[in-house]
């Protein structure tokens, strides 16, 4: 995307500003310095400068931003010493503010500086626009979603929560806000002039529109009713609320509304959650995110005729700059009839998301909330993504799964879906004596044998108990030429013969032609 004319400029300055920023110092050495202390007179003395920040670094903290960056993030610019440091921390700020770090543009940077010249450009009053009511509230939080303009006042048709009835207004304009993030939803703004010079105020209160309110003996309508106001948020104590919230920074993007990190309700959400590997190429690998709760913590209402129950699931990862890499939120929802809704509680569900990240380390913060009872879990996890060589044997992350069946050529690829075949991850690691033991696997750089054009590789799943092999079993490359650029493992595992208690299946590949051998493993439980 083209980057703005204007930005190119800024940025330029502090470029070329930062290399008139170095500069030589010279040393002396202690002995030699204290002689001098004691010799030289006190005219001759060197002087002891506060190394102060240029003009450009105070016009970005007091100009450009003075009404987005927050005063932690202000009290940490002022205690910074050189203008190398106080440029890193702009690249920071813009950087943790940025909605897509992974491309070249900033838009969160670039539609500041384009609120500041629509502000300056429509709300100036004898002072730059950017300096007035409306321009700074223009700049915080945007283009309100509907404006009534009164640039002439005369006569109004107060509102229900007004007082009703007519009256004869100064100029004005009211801005309207669906939902401020930090603030609230539904804001109503209203901006006065009653001097009739273009400078339009903030009003407090309603009535501050209201012209007929200076005529002696006028009595202006209340919009107070038995046991309190018309609307709640017209109260004198919920307007200084708003009053106090509309000067803050405005929120950065987080997890949950107006917290620094995620938070924990007081009505906590328990759920589980994990992160599988799979190649895509050799920089690129898709990780899937699997969250699995207990039905029997969510609330089930009534959905048409099912019992349903909808939760809300966001996800931030970050890496260890705490640069943000990707995020997402999704709306899921599980149902089943009123009959059989006791059976349903007892069972789990199961969400997926998938993403495509490059090796290395990331922390990951999910949010799970259920959508009727508002309560709400949060996990933090530390990952890292593999980094798969060419030419060097390797496998996914080894799954055991609640549910592995074939997808057919027709049927539309959905959650849980790898390859072409849909993998449904048992996070728990509990199966009921009977239920098959799902186990998914893919191998990477195998080699092939050029007689049979068959893959060169012996797999064994070995099956033990308290360290005993209980079972094992090879598997079967008929069928599979060298064509095939990965390995898919998907077996089922029977547990008819098995008795109730704890067991792990181990998977060992050797690879015949180069020598290389690999091991995976995982545990489970099989209950009655």
């Amino acid at each position: 995307m083209r980057k703005k004319p204007g930005l190119r400029f800024v940025l330029v300055i502090l470029s070329l500003l930062s290399i008139g920023f170095i500069a030589a110092a010279q040393t002396v050495p202690a002995k030699q310095a204290k002689q001098i202390k004691q010799t030289q007179a006190p005219d001759e003395k060197p002087r002891k400068i506060k190394t102060e920040p240029d003009n450009a670094f105070t016009r970005w903290l007091k100009e450009d931003v003075s009404l987005i960056i927050t005063p932690a993030e202000r009290a940490a610019f002022e205690k910074l010493k050189t203008n190398d440091e106080r440029e890193k921390f702009i690249a920071i700020f813009w950087n943790h503010r940025d909605p897509t770090p992974d491309t070249e543009e900033n838009e969160y940077r670039e539609q500041h500086y384009e609120r500041i010249a629509y502000a300056n450009e429509h709300f100036a009053s004898g002072v730059p626009g950017s300096l007035t009511d409306r321009g700074r509230i223009y700049i915080k939080f945007g283009k309100p979603d509907e404006i009534e303009a009164h640039p002439a006042g005369g006569s109004y048709q107060r509102m229900s929560y007004e007082g009703g009835g007519t009256t004869t207004t100064y100029a004005f304009e009211k801005w309207f806000y669906r939902h401020i993030p930090g603030v609230r939803s539904g804001v109503d703004i209203e901006f006065v002039d009653p001097s009739g010079s273009g400078e339009y105020r903030m009003a407090h209160d309603f009535s501050e529109k209201d012209a007929m309110a200076h005529v002696p003996g006028y009595a202006p309508p209340s919009d107070q009713v038995a046991g309190g106001y018309l609307r709640a948020p017209d109260s004198p104590f919920d307007r200084m609320i708003l009053d106090h919230d509309l000067q803050k920074a405005p929120e950065i993007e987080r997890f949950v509304p107006g917290t620094q990190t995620p938070i924990l309700d007081d009505n906590p959400l328990d759920f589980d959650i994990r992160a599988d590997y799979f190649k895509l190429s050799d920089n690129r690998v898709i990780t899937a995110f699997t969250v699995q709760t207990e039905n029997r913590d969510l609330v089930f209402t009534d959905s048409g005729g099912l019992q349903t129950a909808r939760l809300n699931i966001l996800g931030k990862i970050v890496d260890l700059t705490e640069r943000r890499v990707r995020g997402f939120e999704d709306s899921v929802s599980t149902s089943t009839t009123v009959a059989e809704l006791n059976e349903a509680r007892s069972r789990r569900s199961a969400y997926s998301k998938v993403v495509i990240l490059t090796p290395g380390h990331y922390k990951v913060d999910i949010v799970v909330r259920d959508t009727e009872s508002g309560a709400a879990g949060v996990r933090h996890l530390g990952i890292e993504v593999p980094k798969y060589e060419d030419g060097k044997l390797a496998t996914s992350s080894m799954i055991l799964a609640a549910k592995l069946e074939k997808m057919g050529d027709s049927e539309v690829p959905g959650q849980f879906v790898i390859g072409q075949t849909k993998v449904i991850p048992n996070l728990t690691g509990l199966y009921h004596r009977g239920q098959p033991v799902g186990v998914y696997l893919q191998i990477y750089n195998a080699g092939i044998d050029q007689t049979t054009l068959r893959p060169s590789v012996e797999v064994e799943y070995l099956l033990s108990k308290a360290g005993k092999e209980v079972g094992k079993l090879q598997e079967d490359w008929r069928g599979v030429s060298e064509s095939e650029k990965r390995l898919t493992l998907a077996r089922l595992l029977a547990t008819q013969g098995l008795a109730p208690g704890d067991y792990e299946v181990t998977i060992r590949v050797k690879d015949g032609v180069s020598g290389q051998t690999l091991e995976q493993a995982a545990k489970f439980s099989v209950v009655p």
